[in-house]
């Protein structure tokens, strides 16, 4: 095996850039929507760009609206299964706090006088009836609650574990994109209609870019305890590994591209990773 430094694709020239450009077009009826501009960033010979499907919301049935060109340093990463059980543990550290307080001998009521004389009775001597030594006594180096086991987990690997966890949802077939999170009606039977329809598994967890999520599909789900919606800052790995299938909006992606390839370039020269501001999400560049 070759131990040498792996090779990268960095298009130069204006006319490698514009064949990258149409070899993603497509026809009108099934447009191919690029979400991060590749000829911008650096990328690995060996990898290339996996696909979606983009969905709607507004009808029972599957209908598609185009495909998703997703970035494989987002989606196709390596399956580190030890990387979600460290964010999986954190998390889990992170919420779980003792309560158990114990109290010592300084803090316990009575034991002031002195049980009996230090000497003369033939017994042993002590002080008071709350030393750690007697029954109904104090505690001595007992828990001293509140007490968080709050451990602290770089940044790199919070990233690294979310884009396995996409990573691992896309390969199994269980991420949706779906171009907004609208649904017709506020009636909870549309939505086990549609996921009963889809095949999306047991438990759906549906991730909005912002809070202000649309009224329909908060109140569905409200009356649902597979169904749950969640705004794209609290995305995390247990949510997205405790749910069978995960919706995302077209926007979300857009947004979970950006900030995680920011992290894996931020400390590199210009800090590659961003979105270009000036093209169209539906392929068309404009003309310079």
């Amino acid at each position: 095996m070759s131990t040498g430094p792996v090779q990268v694709d960095i298009p130069t020239s204006q006319s490698h850039q514009q064949t990258d450009q149409l070899a993603v077009m497509s026809s009108p009826d099934r447009p191919i929507l690029r979400m991060v501009d590749k000829t911008s960033l650096p990328r690995s010979r060996f990898f290339r760009p996996v696909y979606s499907w983009l969905e709607t919301l507004g009808d029972i049935k599957d209908e598609k609206l185009g495909m998703v060109e997703l970035h494989p340093d987002v989606f196709a990463t390596h399956p580190r299964m030890d990387i979600l059980h460290r964010c999986v543990r954190w998390q889990y550290l992170y919420r779980k706090i003792n309560y158990d307080f114990a109290r010592t001998r300084a803090e316990m009521r009575g034991g002031g006088r002195k049980p009996w004389p230090q000497k003369g009775t033939g017994r042993a001597r002590h002080g008071s009836i709350r030393s750690p030594l007697w029954h109904m006594g104090g505690k001595c180096h007992g828990p001293r609650g509140p007490y968080s086991y709050y451990q602290y987990l770089p940044l790199k690997y919070r990233a690294l574990g979310l884009k396995v966890a996409l990573t691992v949802k896309h390969s199994q077939g269980d991420l949706h994109i779906v171009d907004r999170l609208e649904i017709p009606t506020t009636d909870p039977e549309y939505l086990e209609d549609l996921v009963r329809y889809r095949n999306w598994g047991k438990s759906v967890l549906l991730v909005d870019m912002n809070e202000d999520i649309a009224e329909n599909v908060c109140e569905a789900s409200a009356q649902l305890n597979t169904i749950n919606v969640m705004p794209l800052v609290g995305l995390n790995v247990y949510s997205m590994l405790k749910h069978d299938t995960l919706v995302l909006t077209l926007p979300c992606v857009q947004k979970l591209e950006n900030k995680l390839l920011y992290q894996d370039n931020r400390h590199s020269h210009g800090a590659k990773g961003t979105i270009s501001a000036d093209r169209d999400v539906f392929g068309t560049w404009p003309d310079k």
